[in-house]
């Protein structure tokens, strides 16, 4: 999903549908575009796009939507996809483009982000592959890739693949991690992602992240943010007299124990000092304390005026996927605080398990029949352009 500056647009590609105990998968081929002006949403009736898929990414760059990789599961069989196409927002014709050069490997889950100069950036992602009749095996890629346009090519048609390097810190390999540029595109942001570790064979249990990076979009160098939480501004004579006072009620009720006294030095010993007296001192503990969004995949992120927006995103415990519907903004210039807009608020969550099975054969016959009227849709619609 990307926004535009034409009045306000947001286009959606594709996507999945899921059954509540993950028996059954439907993936859209389908594009939308809802506009902020008139608050509706259009279906876009456009052939020859890209086929049924999620997982996969999509950039706004230079009136064209750039849509790259994914995959396709119906669980007898899944593909991974590392294709590129591009939608002209203003004759609204997709085109497939064939890059020359290496591409990177088919994937899902990956970063992408529109470049100052056209180009489009792609870093990380996620496949998997048999490795016997019923066992995968997944890979969390860390490399990154430029898509760029082939120069003295006035159709603008030809583009290339070119590997490239990314420095600055290093950070654990993850996928799902969701990325948005600053307006001038300077700069990207990310949160969260996951890696998934197996616990045996056929088990995975996902690592959840909540850290936040940037990446330089000149410099091609990550760097981690740290929000350092909100400064006390208390007027300097006010602060004096708390800290008196503070300090006089410590002296009352601390016992302490001389253990040197030379006439020149004199070192005590006693309790420490609880965490209302030391909130002024900087330790590792009152850092832990800063508050940042829980660890999560998939949030959607957006920076306007210097502040960035997170919403929701997913998380697993167990068999359980939690979606979230929280909403936190942080200020990037100061990176004193993540604000709480909407609360993290889960517990109204009903957890749909395996006692749902008999409703998803169900839904089942709904998106087999949706499938089939979509796949006739398009059949009749490339006929019509054959024609």
């Amino acid at each position: 999903m990307v926004a535009t500056s034409n009045k306000g647009q947001l286009w959606l590609f594709g996507g999945e549908f899921a059954s509540p105990s993950q028996a059954q998968f439907y993936h859209y081929r389908d594009l939308w575009v809802y506009h902020m002006a008139t608050k509706q949403w259009e279906k876009i009736q456009a052939p020859n796009g890209p086929s049924a898929r999620s997982g996969h990414r999509m950039v706004y760059v230079k009136k064209n939507l750039i849509v790259f990789g994914g995959f396709h599961d119906n669980l007898r069989d899944y593909k991974y996809f590392n294709d590129v196409y591009s939608f002209n927002t203003e004759d609204y014709k997709w085109t497939k483009m064939s890059p020359s050069g290496t591409p990177p490997a088919p994937r899902s889950a990956c970063c992408m982000v529109a470049l100052n100069d056209g180009r489009v950036l792609i870093y990380g992602g996620y496949s998997k592959e048999k490795v016997k009749k019923d066992l995968d095996k997944g890979h969390v890629y860390t490399d990154a890739f430029i898509l760029t346009p082939e120069k003295n090519d006035p159709t603008g048609s030809k583009w290339k693949w070119v590997q490239t390097k990314l420095g600055g810190v290093h950070f654990s390999p993850r996928c799902s991690m969701p990325i948005t540029a600053t307006p001038n595109n300077a700069a990207a942001y990310c949160y969260g992602g996951v890696f998934d570790v197996e616990d045996d064979e056929e088990n995975l249990a996902g690592v959840f992240y909540n850290d936040f990076y940037c990446l330089d979009l000149e410099k091609f160098v990550w760097k981690s943010v740290t929000v350092s939480g909100k400064k006390n501004k208390e007027p300097k004579e006010e602060k004096k007299c708390s800290e008196d006072v503070e300090m006089q009620e410590i002296e009352k009720t601390v016992e302490t124990t001389t253990i040197c006294d030379d006439g020149v030095f004199k070192v005590t010993v006693g309790p420490s000092l609880t965490s209302t007296s030391a909130k002024n001192v900087d330790t590792s503990d009152s850092e832990a304390k800063i508050f940042r969004p829980s660890p999560r995949i998939n949030s959607g992120l957006a920076v306007k005026r210097g502040v960035l927006y997170l919403y929701g995103g997913m998380f697993e415990d167990g068999d359980k996927q939690i979606t979230f519907s929280d909403f936190y903004s942080v200020d990037l210039k100061k990176l004193e605080e993540w604000k709480v807009l909407i609360a993290d608020d889960t517990s109204t969550q009903e957890w749909l398990g395996s006692d749902n099975e008999s409703n998803d054969e169900d839904d089942d016959e709904e998106i087999e029949d949706e499938e089939e009227s979509e796949e006739s849709e398009e059949s009749d619609r490339e006929m019509q352009v054959d024609a």
